[in-house]
């Protein structure tokens, strides 16, 4: 006979009971697997975590490897209403008497009074010629052209040389209105003025031998045209010397500086000065990097006794050999210098108690008073201590580092699990369709004994004189 579900003969729950054999079977190993599991992927964590703060430390080094970092001055003008001034990494401290004598300005020229009523007045047929610091450039003007059409030819021009046309609309003095051609030098500076030549067309009813009569197109000449900004140079004047330029800006008077004129005045002064405030705030900044750091070292590695955690990378060989070796670089002096230090020491920086870095800002400004120029070599020099930093993180974190290889690895164990896993599930597959089987038949068996038994039972209770109970 046959049984179609485990259990019917015999009374047993098969199925249960095969089950719980095979997950008590299946269960040491699983646990080992998930245990081992988790201390990998928690370790790959924690390289991570310890990249990511290493990349954070390195680009802190970043604004401490360029010498010209370290060299900047600050530029005090005592009237910024008057003039403004920035200094550059060249520039010499000291202090110069300033005044400011003229604004440049942007020549502009229009068209005089009576010469077009409107906007639309036709101009007079030829040619326009530009003329801007030996530069030049042309438009033609038709025999039907207007006012209107000479300024967007001027603004539409190939090769225009910096001349902006515009129209006005006034009045006219007799109660009505009348338009006026302006055109303007978009540049400050005698460099810059604007010449305007004509050729007027043969023939043009207005044409004359000198194109200068102010008939025509000779309307817009420069002896036709009023004046109605001049075009100046910039002047002033430092320590009572005349400088001129063509726009407000005198780049070229003091070296590593540019003076921006802003307004006519005399009696100020500009002060050149080492930016020792700006070094102040790139060493703390460093020195702020740093901690952050050290303190990731310190949470990797801690240990709580009274709840007996402890860090991610608790006693890691390669999580020491980077502290070490960055302790190492940190401590060791920077040999080369023309200085009289060359230890983080002697700039003031030292170790407290909790391995972190902190500041004697006294010192520091010591150093900036009598070295300014070499703490920046302290850390910028191809053996500067910010360089060679720099070098020693990169060598963990790139995609050849050792972090990089660290991690690799422990993702090869995690792999390496998941391996495993799929061979004990396999495995208790089989043992559990080998168990099935096995239970399969002993209920087959105890259902043919209980068969046979109740036959049996049957067979003797219809022998001749048996007994057979009333009950």
């Amino acid at each position: 006979m046959s049984i179609s579900s485990p259990g019917i003969g015999s009374g047993l729950d098969i199925g249960s009971l095969v089950s719980q054999l095979v997950a008590a079977d299946g269960a040491s190993t699983s646990n080992r697997l998930n245990l081992k599991e988790a201390e990998y992927l928690a370790d790959i964590s924690a390289y991570g975590s310890l990249k990511s703060v290493l990349s954070s430390f390195q680009t802190s080094l970043s604004g401490l490897k360029d010498l010209t970092d370290f060299q900047q001055r600050t530029a005090t003008s005592t009237a910024d209403d008057v003039f403004t001034a920035k200094a550059f990494s060249t520039a010499d401290a000291s202090e110069y008497d300033i005044e400011v004598v003229q604004l440049a300005k942007a020549q502009k020229l229009i068209s005089k009074d009576g010469y077009f009523p409107t906007s639309t007045e036709v101009v007079g047929a030829g040619t326009l010629k530009f003329t801007q610091d030996g530069d030049t450039f042309t438009i033609a003007v038709g025999a039907t052209d207007t006012v209107e059409d000479v300024r967007d030819a001027v603004n539409d021009a190939t090769g225009n040389t910096g001349v902006r046309a515009s129209i006005l609309t006034v009045d006219d003095g007799v109660g009505g209105t009348e338009s006026k051609l302006v055109f303007s030098s978009t540049a400050t500076g005698l460099d810059n003025a604007i010449t305007v030549t004509v050729d007027e067309d043969g023939n043009d009813q207005y044409d004359d031998a000198g194109d200068i009569d102010g008939v025509g197109l000779s309307r817009l000449i420069n002896a036709n045209l009023e004046e109605s900004v001049a075009a100046v140079d910039g002047k002033i004047k430092v320590d009572s010397q005349l400088v001129s330029s063509s726009t407000n800006e005198f780049a070229s008077v003091i070296n590593g500086v540019t003076i921006t004129a802003k307004a006519v005045g005399a009696g100020e002064s500009l002060t050149i000065a080492e930016d020792k405030a700006s070094i102040s705030q790139k060493v703390n900044s460093f020195i702020s990097s740093y901690n952050k750091l050290a303190g990731a070292f310190k949470a990797l590695t801690s240990y709580d006794a009274d709840t007996q955690v402890s860090g991610a990378l608790l006693g890691d060989s390669t999580l020491r050999g980077v502290e070490s070796s960055i302790r190492k670089q940190l401590t060791s002096p920077v040999s080369g210098l023309n200085s009289a230090f060359s230890t983080l020491a002697e700039l003031g920086i030292t170790t407290d108690e909790n391995g972190e870095f902190e500041l004697d800002q006294a010192k520091l400004d010591s150093v900036m008073d009598t070295s300014f120029d070499q703490l920046g070599e302290f850390f910028t020099a191809t053996n500067g201590m910010a360089s060679r930093l720099d070098r020693l993180i990169e060598g963990y974190i790139n995609s050849n580092g050792i972090i990089k290889a660290r991690t690799d690895g422990l993702q090869a164990s995690v792999d390496g699990i998941i391996e495993q896993r799929a061979a004990l599930d396999r495995r208790l597959v089989s043992l559990e369709s080998r168990l099935l089987k096995q239970f399969t038949g002993l209920d087959t068996l105890v259902n043919t004994l209980q068969n046979q038994s109740s036959f049996l039972t049957q067979q003797l209770a219809n022998l001749p004189g048996a007994y057979k109970s009333k009950n």
